[in-house]
C-alpha cells in the first residue's frame, strides 16, 4: 500500500506499523540490481567459449578438437582445464572476496559494499573486453569474481534489512530475479555478437558486463543505507527517519526499538568469526552453509555456465546452440525464438531443461539466497553470509571446473547423480528449515527456540536477553 500506513500482524506478541510503500519498492529494486552483475557473468561465459574466434585466439587446442583436426567423441570436445578455469576463476575470486565483504559489509554498510562489488566487476569487465591474452582473461576474472562476492554478500542483507517483514521473502526475491535477468541479457547478448563476422564479437560480450556494473555503482550511490546499519554506527536521527520513510509512517516506535536492541547485542560482540561458533547458533550456520552447497548441487549452473555446450554435445550447430540457451533463459526469468533443429530428441532434451529451470527458479533459485539473509541475529549476519556467499561460490568454482571432464566420462549419468542430490534437498528442507514467513528477523529467536530439531540448542534465556539487548549474565 504505496504512502499509506497498515499494521502487520507478525506473531503472536508483535506487530509492526507501516507497510509496502513506493520508496521501499524503488530502494529494494535499485539494490536487487547488484544480481545483474552475478547473472551476466554465469549467461555470458558459457556462449562466449563457444564461439570459434575466442577459441581460435585464446584455446586453439579446444578449437581443434570441435573442428575435428583432433580425434575425440562429442562428450570430450570441452573438456579442457585452462578453458574451464576461464569460467570457474571468477567463483574462486569472489569465495576470498566473500569474507573480506563481511568486515566490508558491517563496518562501512551495504551500500558501500555494493558500490565497491560495482566498481571491481566494471574494472573485470574493461580488462576482459581488451584481453590480448590469457594471463589478461584470468586476471579481469578475478575482478569480476570479486565484483561479485561483494555484491552477494551485501545486497540479500540490505534487502532483508529493508523490507517490511510481511513483504520480506517477495522482496528478497528480486535478487534472485535479477540474476535470471542478467542471465537472459547475455544470451541474448552473445546471440547476437556471434553473428558479427569481423569475428569481435566476443569483446562486446565480456566488455558490455560494464553496463549492470555502472548500474549497480549509480544506483546504489542514491540509496540510503539500513536502519539496521544506521543505528549500529551510532545515527540514530538518521535511522529513524529513513525507517519513517520506508515504512510510510510515523509509528516506528516498536520496531525501532527492537532493531536498537539488537544493535546493542550486536555491539558487544567483537569477533562475530568466534562468535558465531558458539552452539546457539550452530543452527544458522548450518543452513548458512547447506543451503548455497545444495542449491549448486540441482546442477542448475551446469545448464546456466554451459547451456550453448550442451547443446552443441547433442548435435546443435552453433547458432542454434546459443539460441536454445536464450530459450532457458527466458524460461528461468518467466517463472520466477526457437531453434530449429532435425533431431526430435534434443528438441524433447530443450523442454527437459526447461522445466528443470522454471523448478529451479520457483524454489532453490530464491530461497537459497533468501532465508540465509534472514534467519540470523544481527550480530552474526554479516559473518553468515559470507559463509553463504563463499560455500556458494566453492561449490560453484567446483562443479565449474570439473563438469566438462564428468560430461566426458560420466555422459548423461552426470544428471542422475544432481537428481538425487535433489531429493536429498527436498527431504532435508522439510525436516529442518523452519518457515520463517512474517516474522521480523530480529525476532528470528522464536522460530529457531519452537522447532523441534533445532529448539535444543537455543538456551532458555536466549528470548529474555534479545529483549533487553544484555548478555545473559546481566539479565
Amino acid at each position: 500500500m504505496a504512502g499509506g500506513a497498515m499494521v502487520l500482524s507478525v506473531g503472536p506478541n508483535k506487530s509492526y506499523s507501516g507497510g509496502m510503500t513506493f520508496y521501499v519498492f524503488w530502494a529494494i529494486l535499485v539494490a536487487s540490481c547488484g544480481g545483474l552483475i552475478f547473472g551476466y557473468d554465469i549467461g555470458i561465459s558459457g556462449g562466449v567459449t563457444a564461439m570459434h574466434p575466442f577459441l581460435m585466439k585464446f584455446f586453439p587446442s579446444v578449437y581443434e578438437k570441435e573442428i575435428g583436426i583432433q580425434n575425440t567423441n562429442q562428450y570430450c570436445t570441452f573438456n579442457s582445464e585452462t578453458l574451464t578455469l576461464f569460467t570457474s576463476s571468477l567463483y574462486l575470486a569472489a569465495l576470498v572476496a566473500s569474507f573480506v565483504a563481511s568486515t566490508v559489509t558491517r563496518k562501512l554498510g551495504r551500500k558501500i559494499s555494493m558500490i565497491l562489488g560495482g566498481i571491481l566487476f566494471l574494472i573485470g569487465a574493461g580488462l576482459n573486453g581488451i584481453a590480448l591474452n590469457v594471463a589478461m582473461l584470468y586476471i579481469g576474472r578475478v575482478f569480476l569474481g570479486v565484483g561479485v562476492g561483494f555484491a552477494s554478500q551485501s545486497v540479500p542483507l540490505y534487502l532483508s534489512e529493508m523490507a517490511p517483514c510481511m513483504y520480506r521473502g517477495r522482496l528478497n526475491v528480486l535478487f534472485q530475479l535479477m540474476i535470471t535477468i542478467g542471465i537472459l541479457i547475455a544470451n541474448l547478448v552473445n546471440y547476437g555478437s556471434d553473428k558479427i563476422k569481423a569475428g569481435w564479437g566476443w569483446r562486446l560480450s565480456l566488455a558490455l558486463a560494464a553496463v549492470p556494473a555502472l548500474i549497480v555503482v549509480f544506483g546504489a550511490s542514491f540509496l540510503p543505507d539500513t536502519p539496521n546499519y544506521l543505528i549500529d554506527s551510532n545515527k540514530h536521527k538518521e535511522a529513524k527517519a529513513v525507517l519513517k520513510r520506508i515504512r510510510g509512517t510515523d509509528d516506528i516506535d516498536e520496531e525501532y526499538n527492537d532493531i536498537s536492541l539488537a544493535s546493542q547485542a550486536s555491539k558487544s560482540v567483537n569477533d562475530p568469526w568466534k562468535k558465531i561458533l558458539e552452539r546457539k547458533y550452530r543452527p544458522h550456520i548450518i543452513m548458512a552453509a547447506l543451503l548455497p552447497g545444495l542449491q549448486q548441487l540441482t546442477g542448475i549452473n551446469v545448464v546456466m555456465f554451459y547451456a550453448p555446450v550442451l547443446f552443441k554435445t547433442l548435435g546443435f550447430g552453433n547458432e542454434a546452440s546459443l539460441a536454445s540457451a536464450v530459450i532457458t533463459g527466458g524460461v528461468n526469468v518467466a517463472a520466477t525464438g526457437v531453434a530449429v533443429v532435425s533431431q526430435p530428441y534434443a528438441i524433447g532434451v530443450v523442454f527437459c531443461i526447461c522445466c528443470f529451470v522454471a523448478g529451479f527458479a520457483w524454489s532453490w533459485g530464491p530461497l537459497a539466497w533468501l532465508v540465509p539473509s534472514e534467519i540470523c541475529p544481527l550480530e552474526i549476519r554479516s559473518a553468515a553470509q559470507s559463509i553463504t556467499v563463499a560455500v556458494n561460490m566453492l561449490f560453484t568454482f567446483i562443479i565449474a571446473q570439473i563438469f566438462p571432464w564428468l560430461l566426458c566420462n560420466a555422459k548423461f549419468g552426470l544428471f542422475y547423480v544432481f537428481a538425487f542430490f535433489t531429493l536429498v534437498m527436498a527431504s532435508f528442507v522439510w525436516y529442518y528449515l523452519p518457515e520463517t514467513r512474517g516474522v521480523p528477523i530480529e525476532e528470528m529467536w522464536s522460530v529457531w527456540k519452537e522447532h523441534k530439531v533445532w529448539g535444543k540448542y537455543i538456551p532458555d534465556d536466549v528470548m529474555k536477553t534479545e529483549k533487553t539487548g544484555k548478555p545473559s549474565e546481566e539479565v
